[in-house]
Formats: structure tokens, C-alpha cells, sequence
């Protein structure tokens, strides 16, 4: 299985920059992983020409997770059984996204297979990049029954 992250902006502060090199490192010896940094928007565009270059990016037949306030809220557990169902059912890659200030434009979300939620709170994008690649991390730590979720 492959994870690929598509998300607007890059990681500039150093400090969230190692944590998310941390856990991408972590998380790659479960499964092939991969950036893609999308620019942000310009002042004078929308919130959709965002979306338009997201999607230009993703892999048209494989399986997209939205990163989406109005998505699934779960908690560790329930995120390593739905990576495991998705395992099981033989999915080859993943593709995780996450949208910029304003948001994803709705047709990543009417794209998305699937919409996570990671919080009710309001995180910057530096924390949300790094709560997602850890709480991946998580997931198959208990999926494999390792100690780290403890």
C-alpha cells in the first residue's frame, strides 16, 4: 500500500518541518509514502482554482481521503480498523489531502472517497500535517501491535 499527502502550502517552520520528517520516516516502514505540496492560492484567486490544482494532482482512479471539518470524527482506534479495512480490501494507494486556509473547494470534497475529520479545534496546517502522519503512525503501531499507542 502506498499513502501519498497532497496538501497547499509548504512546511516552513523548521521544528514542524523535523516532526513531520519524523513521522514520515515512521510511517514509511508500513507503507510507501509521498509529498506533494500544492502553492497556495493567490489573493486574487478562489478558493476552487486551489481545488483545481489539487486535483490535478491526484490520481484520477485511486482512492482520496479528504481532510474535512465536516468529515468522520474518530478516535485512534477507529482509525487503525479503517486503515486495515482498507488494507484488506486491496487498496493500493491512498491519497490524503489537505486544503489550504479556506478550506477544500467542493469538488475535492464531492471527489473524496472518504472525509476525515481530525478535530472540532482549529489547528495551523503545520499541525495538521503532523497530527495526521501521526495518528497514521498510530494506526498501524496498533495494527501491528506494537507498544508506541500505549
Amino acid at each position: 500500500m502506498k499513502f501519498h499527502f497532497i496538501w497547499v502550502g509548504k512546511t516552513k517552520d523548521p521544528n514542524w518541518r523535523a516532526l513531520q520528517e519524523d513521522y514520515l520516516q515512521r510511517l514509511s516502514h508500513f507503507v510507501k509514502c509521498s509529498v506533494t505540496e500544492i502553492k497556495d492560492k493567490a489573493a486574487h484567486e478562489t478558493v476552487d482554482t486551489e481545488g483545481e490544482r489539487i486535483l490535478a494532482k491526484v490520481n484520477q482512479s485511486g482512492f482520496i481521503c479528504a481532510l474535512d471539518l465536516k468529515g468522520r470524527s474518530m478516535g485512534s482506534r477507529k482509525l487503525a480498523a479503517q486503515v486495515s479495512e482498507w488494507q484488506v480490501s486491496g487498496l493500493k494507494e491512498i491519497t490524503f489531502v489537505i486544503g489550504g486556509a479556506e478550506g477544500l473547494s467542493s469538488a475535492v470534497v464531492e471527489r473524496a472517497d472518504f472525509s476525515l475529520s481530525l478535530s472540532f479545534l482549529t489547528f495551523t496546517h503545520d499541525m495538521s500535517r503532523v497530527i495526521l502522519l501521526e495518528q497514521l503512525y498510530r494506526a498501524f503501531t496498533i495494527i501491528k501491535g506494537y507498544p508506541y499507542q500505549k
